[in-house]
């Protein structure tokens, strides 16, 4: 097996590895400041439910919660309910909101209440005082956390082959098969340029944010 036969390979098994951060991304930021508000909520009852499910999601290995959410509904219902790309970016996006909503709860609720008091004096609701006033200051303050879990989402990927989904890392061990062991040592070039763009992307947010000092 050629170089280049082999980088294809795994430039093929990239693009499921983007394909699998990027749609848990669009999916799991959004649902994760829902699940936030639910945990903060002051409906009791709503709020020690959702964090009793946050504790199971975060407390539970997200390979096990793959293997959960492909195998379990079929087993029960007697035919196959997800596709295998499907319960891995399910389950994928289901345990990285919970993760996400801890993110934004820490941030929300390290705001002064003083804010949300000077913009009801302004006649401002709740609502638009959050997005108007607080928004930007949470997403400065919770930057560098959630840039942490995005970056572990990018090598959390490879969990996907446990279902058989291929993604680089799977594409690098077909090549096992043929006694070939460095297109897998390969694989942590591609995961390490991804890193580094994510990175440099990170620490020119931060840069643009300065301005929302704590």
């Amino acid at each position: 097996m050629g170089f280049w036969e082999v980088t294809q390979s795994l430039v093929s098994g990239l693009g499921n590895t983007c394909l699998i951060f990027a749609l848990t991304l669009v999916l799991a930021l959004p649902l994760g400041l829902v699940i936030s508000f639910g945990s903060m909520s002051s409906f009791k009852p709503l709020a020690y439910l959702v964090k009793i499910i946050v504790w199971i999601v975060r407390g539970v290995p997200l390979m096990l919660q793959v293997i959960v959410i492909y195998y379990v509904p079929g087993m029960l219902l007697g035919v196959p309910v997800f596709s295998r790309f499907v319960a891995v970016i399910v389950s994928f996006v289901i345990n990285y909101a919970c993760y996400f909503s801890e993110i934004y709860r820490g941030g929300i609720e390290s705001i002064p209440k003083g804010q949300y008091e000077a913009g009801k004096v302004l006649g401002l609701s709740r609502t638009q005082v959050f997005f108007k006033v607080v928004l930007m200051q949470v997403v400065k303050r919770i930057m560098a956390p959630m840039s942490n879990e995005v970056i572990t989402l990018i090598k959390d990927t490879a969990l996907a082959r446990v279902i058989m989904v291929v993604e680089i890392i799977q594409a690098a061990q077909n090549y096992a098969a043929y006694g070939l062991m460095w297109p897998l040592f390969y694989t942590a070039v591609f995961y390490l340029a991804y890193v580094g763009i994510l990175t440099l992307l990170f620490g020119y947010l931060e840069k643009k944010l300065d301005y929302y000092k704590a």
